[in-house]
C-alpha cells in the first residue's frame, strides 16, 4: 500500500468525485485528516465517515474499495461515534474541504480527532494531538472542556477510562512545556 498524501489524497477525492453518481457527507478522520490540515506526517490510511441513506452507503464504500484499490491506497471506514464519545456540535466544528461530485467533503471536528487520538495514546497520535494545538487548528482549554465531557462515557466506546485520562494528563503535560 501507498502512504496517503496531501497529493494522492486531492486525487483520491477528485476520481471519486466523478466515479461516484450518488450524493453525500464524506467526512474524512484521523491521520488523512490532518494531511489536509498541513500535518507533515505521513499517514497510511484514508479513514472517514460517510453519511447517506443506506442504498447509497453500499455504494459509495464499494466504489471506495475499488478506487483505493487501484489507487494502492487503505481506505477504512470508521464508525467514528463508536470508537470515541462524540463532545457537543461535533458536526458544528466540521471544516469544508469541497465538493466533488455531488460529495460534500469535510474535516471532521478536530476536537473529536484529538481526543479519538488521545483515547488510542500511540505515541504518533499524541504528536499529532501536539501538531494540532501547536498549528492553532485546536485551543487546550476547549480540548479539556471536550474531554471531562466525555470522560464518563469513555467505557462505552471500549475505551479504558484510566488509559484515557493518563494519556490527556500526558498531552497536559507536553503542552505546558511549549506554552508561553
Amino acid at each position: 500500500m501507498e502512504p496517503v498524501t496531501l497529493l494522492t489524497l486531492k486525487e483520491f477525492l477528485e476520481r471519486l468525485g466523478k466515479r461516484f453518481a450518488g450524493a453525500g457527507d464524506l467526512y474524512l478522520l484521523g491521520g488523512s485528516a490532518l494531511c489536509l490540515l498541513g500535518n507533515p506526517r505521513t499517514t497510511m490510511d484514508f479513514d472517514y465517515t460517510f453519511e447517506s441513506d443506506a442504498a447509497t452507503l453500499e455504494t459509495f464504500e464499494a466504489t471506495v474499495a475499488t478506487l483505493a484499490d487501484e489507487m494502492q491506497l487503505y481506505a477504512d471506514a470508521v464508525p467514528i461515534a463508536e470508537f470515541v464519545p462524540l463532545p457537543p456540535q461535533a458536526y458544528e466544528r466540521r471544516q469544508l474541504v469541497g465538493r466533488y461530485g455531488r460529495l460534500t467533503v469535510y474535516v471532521f471536528d478536530p476536537y473529536t480527532i484529538a481526543l479519538s487520538k488521545i483515547a488510542r495514546g500511540f505515541e504518533a497520535d499524541l504528536e499529532d494531538v501536539m501538531f494540532m494545538l501547536q498549528q492553532g487548528l485546536i485551543v487546550f482549554e476547549e480540548l479539556a472542556r471536550h474531554f471531562q465531557t466525555i470522560l464518563p462515557h469513555a467505557s462505552e466506546a471500549d475505551i479504558i477510562p484510566s488509559e484515557f485520562k493518563d494519556y490527556f494528563e500526558e498531552i497536559h503535560r507536553r503542552f505546558e512545556e511549549i506554552a508561553p
